[in-house]
């Protein structure tokens, strides 16, 4: 009998999460990291109804297993840097619009510079910001060490943007979710969608588990899902996970107020040709606890998030070269996330011509974060307006497959049939 009554009770508690979901709504936002939690908070905030599905917990993918650095630097000047620039206009005021505590820290990051040859690269790419409009400058070492004492002798030189930031990456996607909800947004976890269902090549509705939502628009925010999310609808989206390692120290006294990472790592961010196997460059950041984010590294390994010992002795040594005092911090643990990776390292953002209704917002690698409220601001105005105030051609799923090539006619084709 008690085996009965657990199945009854269970079997209402399921129709009663059944009745809880949706039937109907304008947008169904697919994937609840800070992506898309930022794109339900912002089609929320334009009183457009909304519900959020994610397969796990809230911020258990790739935004729970990442750094929170805020960079501009890190940009390649064009489309790239101007959307992380009109993004990081975003961020003054989101602690308060959110009403959450994100751990809002701007002080400024730094690119640290060991070489002559990466102090040559870097004097091009400053230069290259600077023609846009970003406040960079190049610092002797002396000048870096005085901004950050606690910097070995081995940084030679070093970039310095007063723009820079972190925030808790976990907080800020928490808090997108809370005030969507706030403003009406229905959010779902351990909800996958199943399936996307068309009619005459446009969104008609999501499948779930639990049921099927009438919508005419889908945003996908898989992050290093999307491509399964894409192929539900006959799309070939070329994202594909990159591991980083972090390490995490014990919390420690205040030694560095900036966030930093290394110059290689901007060589092995855009160019993974020239840097082999997990040697991708440094990054530094002392969260507000006091703890120190160490990483990392951007390996091509599938959706492995298993941490290796080469990578953490790598990391270790890397970084106590450059701060030799982390030397006598006691590491409390090691984890990796999935990055998603797209092929020349900007994000997919935008309407799939191909799929009415089929709106991309994916593909940011290790700027989702940083390009966060952007992209969420940017789909919120295609779904009101049928347009976003930024050009977003350079983001577009289609700069992968051109019409006259015969891979692109074939997803365009796949995309019209289902």
């Amino acid at each position: 009998m008690p085996h009965r009554l657990h199945s009854l009770n269970m079997q209402q508690e399921r129709e009663k999460m059944s009745d809880l979901l949706p039937r109907r709504a304008d947008v169904t936002v697919i994937g609840g990291g800070v992506i898309g939690s930022s794109a339900a908070y912002h089609l929320a905030v334009k009183k457009i109804d909304v519900v959020l599905l994610e397969k796990g917990d809230f911020a258990s993918g790739t935004s729970s297993a990442c750094d929170g650095l805020i960079f501009l630097q890190s940009k390649k000047p064009g489309p790239h840097l101007e959307l992380a620039m009109a993004g990081r206009s975003r961020f003054d005021d989101l602690p308060e619009e959110l009403e959450s505590d994100i751990e809002l820290r701007c002080k400024g990051g730094m690119i640290i510079i060991e070489r002559d040859s990466e102090l040559q690269a870097m004097e091009r790419f400053v230069e290259e910001q600077r023609k846009i409009g970003l406040e960079v400058s190049l610092l002797e070492g002396y000048e870096a060490r005085e901004l950050e004492p606690c910097l070995s002798d081995d940084v030679t030189a070093a970039t310095f943007c007063p723009l820079d930031g972190q925030v808790n990456p976990i907080s800020l996607t928490l808090a997108f979710l809370k005030a969507a909800k706030s403003r009406g947004a229905k959010v779902f976890s351990h909800t996958p969608a199943t399936g996307i269902e068309l009619r005459g090549g446009a969104i008609e509705g999501v499948r779930t588990l639990r049921g099927v939502i009438r919508t005419e628009t889908v945003v996908n925010a898989g992050g290093v899902y999307a491509p399964q999310i894409g192929k539900m609808v006959g799309l070939d989206i070329p994202i594909v996970p990159r591991r980083g390692q972090l390490l995490v120290t014990e919390a420690l006294p205040r030694l560095l107020s900036r966030c930093l990472i290394s110059a290689r790592y901007i060589a092995a961010k855009y160019d993974s040709g020239t840097v082999s196997g997990e040697d991708r460059g440094i990054s530094l950041e002392q969260t507000e606890n006091g703890n120190f984010l160490l990483g990392s590294t951007r390996e091509f390994v599938g959706f492995d998030r298993r941490t290796t010992q080469y990578a953490i002795q790598r990391i270790l040594s890397d970084t106590t070269r450059v701060i030799p005092r982390l030397k006598d911090a006691h590491l409390i643990r090691a984890f990796a996330g999935l990055r998603p990776y797209t092929p020349d390292g900007l994000p997919i953002l935008g309407k799939v011509r191909s799929v009415g209704g089929f709106i991309m917002a994916a593909g940011h690698e290790g700027d989702g974060i940083a390009l966060s409220s952007v992209t969420g601001q940017l789909v919120a105005e295609i779904v009101a307006d049928g347009k976003s105030g930024t050009p977003l051609e350079p983001f577009a799923l289609e700069r992968f497959f051109p019409p006259k090539q015969s891979e692109g006619r074939k997803a365009y084709e796949r995309g019209k049939k289902a």
